[in-house]
């Protein structure tokens, strides 16, 4: 896949020349509601094989190959020219496609109330063939053990039809909050324990999930030990019935990072203990807090950069959203949450503003200003095929196991053709 950048009087029939391909084509891939309105700054995905590269100032043929994963002598043979001779800034060079790494993707999908929205069974299913994993988000804990289970609808059927393992995410949550105190029974209390873990084996077997996933927040710093202890009792029952077992963990940077999200979670011990786990690393740009990108690749890399010196590489999935953001400013803390929106949102708001899209290369993410009917100020921060990719590299840098999306739901067509360019998805067994 090629990404390319909307320059301001593009139309798609222009770049669709450039690259040799239908104008259709490119309007499919991205989903294109207004192709005759592209957005200056918009980041389009190129359906080819392979990429173009443009060269840079500094550039030589064997730094690019490097970047590739390929040999310099192949880049030279396959642009047909001598691996010895001086590249030109603004040469282009062809970059042909190398073989995919085998990586476990997983979706969280949140439905609301008692049923779930024709949205989120429609975004399931376009996910599904993208995914090793389903998790519906989410079965909440009771103070006596037992289970309030979400929404199912037909995802079983959905997995089942893509080959795609059901993830059974378990949450301290208490009416609409993460629970310390809920947190805590659940932690000390073994009559709670034993219950709890009787449920999930049955509820696992009966709705077919393959992995049990722990997703408790804000725990006290104290139940730190109570929570290894968990999982370790937890991790020998599921053993047992043939179930895996994973963990969310909070974004951290070292093993002694202070607040009530972070200390009750260690990094080693989730790493000798459980299959899996998930690093939660979004949400630096929140609804509540100051504009900024919510998963900046800086700030991500510092994670990862942490989370690898405690847990195997090959254990972990990378966090991701599929979302951002649109505060109003000024922005006040306690005032005006900001309102989420997808990445096609994004686009759209950007061309009924008439305003151009930015992009921070030290966040690597896309982000623009636009003035409301109201005259108010706006700053949207959001995702595109620029920075999914550069997460993408990082997890192909680092050996990770794969990628863990929060949530379905909110359309951003280009993260799946990215992700499918990028590496093979491991899929469920046919014999399971």
């Amino acid at each position: 896949m090629q990404i390319h950048i909307a320059r301001q009087g593009e139309t798609v029939g222009n770049i669709a020349s450039m690259y040799g391909i239908a104008a259709q084509a490119i309007i499919q891939a991205n989903e294109l509601d207004a192709p005759d309105q592209l957005v200056t700054g918009q980041a389009l995905v190129i359906p080819i094989m392979g990429q173009f590269y443009i060269v840079k100032a500094g550039d030589s043929l064997y730094t690019i190959a490097q970047q590739f994963r390929l040999s310099y002598q192949e880049l030279a043979r396959v642009n047909h020219i001598s691996a010895a001779a001086p590249l030109q800034i603004g040469q282009r060079l062809y970059i042909p496609e190398t073989p995919k790494s085998n990586i476990t993707s997983n979706a969280y999908i949140e439905p609301y109330g008692n049923t779930v929205s024709q949205t989120l069974i429609n975004s399931a299913q376009k996910a599904a063939p993208y995914l090793t994993y389903l998790a519906p988000f989410s079965y909440r804990v009771n103070r006596d053990g037992t289970l309030t289970a979400p929404p199912l609808d037909n995802f079983k059927s959905i997995a089942d039809a893509q080959r795609v393992n059901l993830m059974m995410a378990i949450t301290n949550l208490e009416e609409g909050a993460f629970s310390t105190e809920l947190g805590h029974i659940i932690l000390t209390v073994q009559a709670v324990q034993n219950t709890l873990l009787d449920t999930i084996v049955q509820t696992a077997q009966q709705n077919g999930f393959t992995d049990v996933h722990f997703d408790f927040e804000f725990l006290s710093p104290d139940d730190r030990q109570a929570y290894i202890d968990f999982l370790r009792k937890a991790k020998q029952r599921f053993s047992q019935e043939g179930l895996l077992l994973s963990t969310a963990l909070a974004p951290k940077t070292s093993a002694t990072q202070q607040g009530l999200l972070y200390e009750a979670h260690d990094y080693k011990a989730h790493g000798q203990i459980v299959d899996m786990v998930v690093l939660m690393t979004y949400e630096w740009g929140y609804s509540g807090g100051p504009p900024m990108a919510v998963s900046p690749i800086n700030e991500v890399r510092k994670v990862v950069q942490y989370a690898v010196t405690e847990i195997p590489a090959d254990k972990i999935l990378l966090g991701q959203n599929l979302y951002g953001y649109d505060w109003t400013l000024p922005f006040e803390q306690g005032g005006q949450p900001a309102r989420a929106v997808s990445p096609q949102q994004a686009i759209d708001i950007a061309r009924q503003h008439g305003v151009a899209i930015s992009y921070d290369t030290t966040a690597q993410a896309p982000y623009f200003y636009y003035t409301d009917e109201q005259g108010k100020r706006h700053v949207v921060w959001f995702e595109d095929a620029r920075s999914i990719q550069a997460k993408f590299n990082l997890i192909k840098e680092f050996a990770l196991r794969g990628i863990s999306y929060w949530k379905l739901g909110l359309a951003f067509p280009q993260n799946w053709l990215l992700l499918d360019s990028n590496f093979h998805i491991v899929k469920k067994q046919s014999s399971e």
